[in-house]
């Protein structure tokens, strides 16, 4: 390969992709003492950025990724932070053309791990290496030290395990980054964790709905509730942010910022893929899928508005003094949402590790979502510490702390689900949670029926409650039943 001359001392690495994130990773690099090279397709980003932060180490500007791959000792480390799909297909494709056998590129993006998996083949077939490393904590965790869950060989993972591990966050002593399985894992988890995260905002987004709309409370009464929530048991980052949003007000209005903030809410896909792998999976990750669904339904404006014309718009009932859920009912309820959040999410992940062998060590991985990562907070600590006791634990909600959080929270859910249904505000996630921890807990389920209608259509076949084997009952003839295992 012939590389065009550089002079003066090569970059320890490289980032591709400039925009926030991208940008943000490279400045962490640079403040921990490393040489960076940056490059972007659109040049005016990487001169942006050495002209605002080139003062806080080496940054040094490429103008072409052959360009690159000439500023980068060897082995050269390549950190990606572009689009996910195509985009990173193509980032790729470009890099290969100038990167030498024993070369690594590490996938900071969001990807899908199939995706990873694909591309960690094709480019070991040219003796090149992919790490795909999950990312959590947002623009101000790529500058100040992210959750970083990483995948890849062993091999691999070695040889850029002291860059990302020295831009990480810490949690005490403990650095929030480690390689957490091969191939994809690294990717799946941050997509589960996304779902999580999905889920966990939607349940908190419902109970400020709530508030809002059945209490007396107003916007500044919200954000000094949930501040006041984030001193005990529900402390989280997300619950800090939502709380400021809350209090925010707009500054071209004077209105309180939710009530001129545009209802539509964007994905970008990593939920949809946390409960697509829990279905593919058969994980019952009902909060999960249904804070996809939320945001899916808030998107289609036109539907909305037909639907408000031809059937009538929903008339939310105005609380009466007193008569709104009480302060501690949305406390523990949100608690309770959150809890079944996390299992759902971690339930996939074990599934996931049980069917191809992705994420083995679930202690480990919540381990690192203690600091940096967008879901951290109290409760997820104490899900760590469980499992950092006892791995085995086969289902999470039947351990505690979750255990006593839903014996003590599940009357509070049912009471702010009920006076949601009957005041006519919707609470998707909430609800499923409720009907979730429901289908768990009673001794019968209306599934009978289905196992006797799925005999009925197709001769599927049933089992019994007071005898072993399996069954057919001849419904279309003398209503016989015939065994199915002799």
């Amino acid at each position: 390969m012939n590389s065009p001359h550089v002079s003066g001392p090569l970059a320890d690495a490289a980032v591709v992709g400039l925009g926030v994130m991208g940008a943000n990773l490279a400045r962490n690099l640079a403040r921990h003492g490393y040489r960076v090279a940056v490059y972007d397709r659109l040049p005016g980003k990487g001169a942006a950025l050495l002209a605002r932060h080139n003062q806080e180490g080496h940054l040094l500007l490429a103008d072409s990724v052959g360009d690159l791959s000439a500023r980068l000792t060897r082995p050269r480390r390549v950190l990606l932070l572009v689009p996910a799909g195509a985009a990173t297909d193509a980032a790729i494709d470009a890099l290969t053309g100038v990167l030498e056998p024993g070369d690594i590129l590490v996938d900071c993006g969001n990807a899908h791990a199939d995706d990873t998996e694909r591309r960690e083949a094709a480019l070991l077939g040219r003796g090149l290496h992919l790490v795909g490393a999950g990312v959590s904590g947002g623009e101000e965790g790529a500058l100040r030290g992210p959750s970083i869950m990483a995948g890849g060989t062993e091999r691999a993972w070695e040889a850029v395990r002291p860059l990302l591990e020295s831009v990480a966050a810490r949690a005490g002593t403990t650095v929030c980054c480690a390689r957490v399985g091969p191939g994809g894992a690294g990717h799946l988890a941050k997509t589960v964790h996304n779902g999580i995260e999905y889920a966990v905002m939607q349940v908190l987004a419902e109970t400020c709905d709530l508030v809002l709309r059945r209490t007396d409370a107003g916007h500044a009464g919200l954000a000094d509730l949930l501040a006041h929530w984030n001193k005990g048991d529900l402390e989280s980052y997300l619950v800090a942010l939502t709380a400021a949003a809350a209090a925010h007000v707009d500054p071209s209005t004077g209105a309180p910022f939710l009530n001129v903030v545009d209802d539509a809410a964007d994905q970008l896909g990593t939920g949809r893929w946390a409960a697509r792998a829990a279905l593919d999976l058969g994980v019952p990750a009902e909060a999960l899928a249904q804070a996809v669904f939320a945001r899916f339904i808030s998107r289609d404006v036109e539907g909305r508005a037909a639907v408000r014309s031809a059937v009538g718009p929903l008339r939310v009932t105005p609380a009466q003094s007193g008569a709104g859920p009480a302060e501690t009912d949305l406390r523990d309820a949100l608690l309770v949402a959150t809890a079944v959040a996390y299992a759902q999410g971690l339930d996939t992940i074990r599934a996931a590790d049980a069917a191809c062998g992705r994420v083995t060590d679930l202690a480990r991985l919540t381990g690192l979502w203690r600091a940096g990562c967008i879901i951290r907070g109290r409760l997820l600590e104490r899900i760590s510490d469980t499992l950092a006791v006892r791995p085995d634990t086969p289902v999470l909600l039947a351990a505690e702390p979750l255990a006593e959080i839903v014996r003590d929270g599940s009357a509070a859910l049912r009471r702010v689900v009920l006076d949601a249904v009957a005041a006519g505000v919707p609470v998707p996630a909430l609800a499923s949670v409720l009907t979730h921890l429901d289908q768990l807990r009673t001794p019968r389920l209306a599934t009978a029926m289905v196992q006797a209608q799925r005999d009925a259509m197709g001769a599927h076949g049933y089992r019994r409650v007071d005898r072993a084997g399996s069954y057919h009952t001849r419904w279309n003839a003398d209503g016989a039943e015939i065994p199915l295992d002799a």
